[in-house]
This record gives C-alpha cells, structure tokens and sequence, in this order.
C-alpha cells in the first residue's frame, strides 16, 4: 500500500472506541509518510520483480543451442572424456562444480571459477555428453544464465553494487510495515462492512472510488507482500546480517554434509588432475545410492576430502539430499537427507524458492507477476489519492498535504512508550527501516517548527 489519506468519519474497530480514535492519526501518518517517500523504492521493486518473474522462459530459449543437444545419442562418454575436452578449450580458472544432464537432450555443465568476470561470476562450459563438442561457454551467476543473471542483479541493486543494494533492503524494509499499517486502516475504515474490505465499491466515485480499489488490492496481496518482504530481507546489505545471525542461532540454516574422508584430515591443496579422479565413480555411485538428477558434483580441494554430490531439484517436490563419496573405494562415506533437514532450514528455503519463482513452477510465476501488478496498481492508486488533495483554488502551486502533526500526543504517555519502543525495536533489526524512520521524523519535526515561526510573525 502507498500514502493514503483516510475520511475522517472512520470509527473505532476495537472495544474501547476512544483507543482506536488515539491510535489512528499516529498509524495514518505513518502510512502516509512511508508511502510517500518509501513506495518509490517499492515501486521500483515490484518493476524489476515483474520483469524477473516473466524471465526464465526467455532466458531457456535464448542459451537452448548451450543447454541442448543437436542429437541423442546412444551413449555418453565418461565424465572425465568431457572434462577433459572442457580443458582442451578452455584451460582458464578451476572447476568447481559439473552438472550432470538431468534429460537425454541437456548438455553437461562445467563451472570454472575464473578472475575475468565479475564477484560472484563464474564461467560455465557447456560440452556434449555424446560427442564432447562444446557447445558453448556463458558467465553465469549461480545457476542462472547471463539473461536471468542480469534481471536478477537489476532487481537486487539496480546494476548498482553494493550502494544499490540499499534500495531493495528499504523496499523490503518498509513494504510489510506499509502494508500492515494498511491493513489496520482499512479495516477501521469499513467497521461493521466486512464485504468491503475485500470487494471494492463500485458504485464509489471520484476519490472515494481509488480508496477502494487501493484498499482492496492491499488486503488481496497483504500476505504476499510480507512473504516478499521477509524473505526479501534475507538478502538484504544489513538486516540480512541480522537474520542470518537469527537462523544461525535458531538452527534454521540449511545443514551441508561433512566432506572429511574418515580417519583423514585435510592437508595440501589438491592439483586439478588429482581432484578430478573419480568423478565418473562418483556419478555411478550417487546413480546406486538413488540420488535424482539435477544433481551438481563438486570435486575435492584438499586432501582428506572426498566427492560431494548433492540434488538440487527447486521445483516442488524439492530434492536436496547430498552424499559424499571416496574416490578411491567408491563408497559412501557421508550422507545427509533433505527429510533430516529441521523444518524451519526447509521453510527458509521453500520461501526464498517461492520468492524467485521456481517452487511452483509457471503457477509461481503467474502469482508473483499478478502480485507486482497489484503492488503497481496500488502505489499509483495511492499516490492518485495524495495528488487530489491538493488545493485548487488560486493561481499559486501548491503540494498536498497530509495527516496533522501531534499523532504521539493523542497517545497516552504508555502507549506512545510502547509505539515508539516497538519501531525502534524493527529499526535496530532493520537498521535502513530506522534511519528513514528517524528521517522522517526529523524533516516533519523542522517542517513543524517552520510554520509555527512563520504563524508567529
């Protein structure tokens, strides 16, 4: 939701009606500040997250001649036959990771870590199974493709690095407190019609008519917007600090399989033709322990280590259960199920999952477009409704204004204790929320003094 300004008439929603009427003018001017200065950034957001969700369509067709095979063949070479065409044509980097074809139609995926790409980049090979041609090589991020790639940083930083990570951590920040504040608004607005707070008044006419449609989309996307916005948070440049400490505590992080062979520890960094031995053993005997593709193997390093190889299956139902093998035997000597996970390590990551679309498939998608158009429509509805407060009359321009300043003294002394206390408590968590909270309050408290001095001449 973007700055509204609410009818007076509205009444009390609670039992002690004065409690509702000492409350509101400090929530609506909450709201009303937040959506103004904030829903840009959220606005901004829900673009960049519109044009990521419509993407990954788009990016498969645009690599299918590096994801695809031109013929099935009857065979596959082993994996150290394509490895080894892999270093024939580009002998940069190391190899960090092989991901197998998960259809007899894919090719198989080599990533190098390699200095010419940008942080967090890798460069990914792509050779097929049957001939050991190579089919192509990409810079990719994680495992998304350049296109998905590009997308994916617009919508965390704008392109930006590490400054524009700042406008989607205020995004998020705000976009659940806006929302929630929305929420309790409106339903003080439509006490005793409970239909109107989620059919919108159609027979409503001018500004009463985008209070309702801006209302509605609110209630019909709230829980959306807080999932975002929370899971977006994880991401985030500070508060995300804040929340991996918090999982991290909990026990909430996502647990990974010991690679230490037993009885060895690790010693000497391993040449790359050591460290790739056994890869084809490793295949077999993932295949034997009734791992499913899409699977991603990831060699030794040092040794004392051995082969992990680990499911990667987003879609629901979601596959993550990782072995690690010994070349040198083939056994298993370590493994860890997804179903061993502790059930809030698995929550975090269906819900980052939801939040980038791939949980769900297509349906996920469609939802997070529906829900960015929504967020869309609304903020413009919003600041629609702010634009027509403006004063009409005489010639001179002036911007509307909002709620009337004093919200906290309406509050009994706890109450705005409490109020207070809680902000400064999501501030210190999200410590962007709290600046641009503070901010707010500072400009609106210069702006106040303002125009008392220029009452007083």
């Amino acid at each position: 939701m973007s700055p509204t300004q609410l009818p007076e008439s509205d009444v009390a929603v609670a039992a002690d009606p004065s409690a509702w009427k000492r409350f509101r003018p400090a929530l609506l001017r909450l709201h009303f500040y937040a959506g103004l200065f904030v829903a840009p950034f959220i606005l901004i957001a829900a673009v960049t997250g519109l044009l990521y969700a419509v993407i990954p369509q788009i990016d498969s067709a645009v690599y299918r001649h590096e994801l695809t095979v031109d013929h099935v063949g009857d065979r596959q070479l082993p994996l150290a036959a394509q490895l080894a065409a892999v270093r024939a044509a580009h002998p940069e980097g190391t190899v960090t990771s092989i991901r197998p074809p998960a259809a007899p139609d894919e090719t198989t995926q080599v990533t190098l870590a390699v200095d010419d790409v940008p942080a967090d980049y890798a460069r990914t090979v792509f050779v097929d199974p049957y001939t050991g041609a190579i089919r192509g090589a990409l810079t990719t991020y994680g495992q998304w493709l350049p296109v998905r790639a590009w997308f994916d940083e617009l919508h965390r930083n704008l392109h930006l690095g590490a400054f524009g990570r700042n406008y989607s951590e205020l995004a998020a920040s705000w976009s659940w407190v806006i929302a929630g504040v929305g929420l309790m608004l409106w339903i003080g607005h439509n006490r005793g019609q409970p239909r109107r707070l989620v059919v919108p008044d159609v027979r409503a006419t001018g500004r009463r008519r985008l209070l309702s449609w801006h209302g509605t989309l609110g209630v019909w996307i709230l829980a959306a917007v807080a999932l975002l916005a929370v899971s977006g948070m994880t991401w985030s440049r500070f508060a995300g600090e804040n929340v991996a400490q918090l999982r991290t505590q909990l026990s909430w992080t996502s647990p990974s399989v010991d690679t230490a062979l037993p009885g060895q520890t690790a010693g000497a960094t391993l040449d790359e033709a050591t460290a790739l031995r056994g890869a084809d053993v490793a295949l077999q005997v993932a295949h034997d322990a009734h791992l499913r593709t899409p699977m991603w193997m990831y060699p030794p390093t040092t040794s004392g280590q051995g082969w992990q190889v680990a499911e990667r299956k987003r879609d629901w139902p979601t596959q993550y259960d990782a072995i690690v093998v010994d070349p040198a035997t083939g056994t298993v000597v370590s493994r860890l199920d997804f179903a061993a996970w502790p059930l809030m390590a698995k929550m975090t990551d269906w819900v980052i999952d939801l939040h980038m679309g791939v949980l769900f498939g297509l349906v996920n998608q469609l939802a997070l477009i529906a829900v960015a158009l929504a967020m869309i429509v609304g903020i413009l509805l919003g600041y629609r409704m702010w634009w027509r407060r403006r004063p009409t009359r005489g010639d001179r321009f002036v911007l509307p204004t909002g709620q009337r300043r004093g919200a906290l003294s309406a509050l009994r002394p706890y109450e705005a204790v409490l109020l207070v206390a809680v902000l400064a408590g999501v501030g210190y968590f999200a410590p962007l929320f709290g600046l641009t909270l503070a901010l707010f309050v500072a400009v609106d408290v210069a702006l106040g003094w303002r125009q008392r001095r220029q009452a007083a001449k």
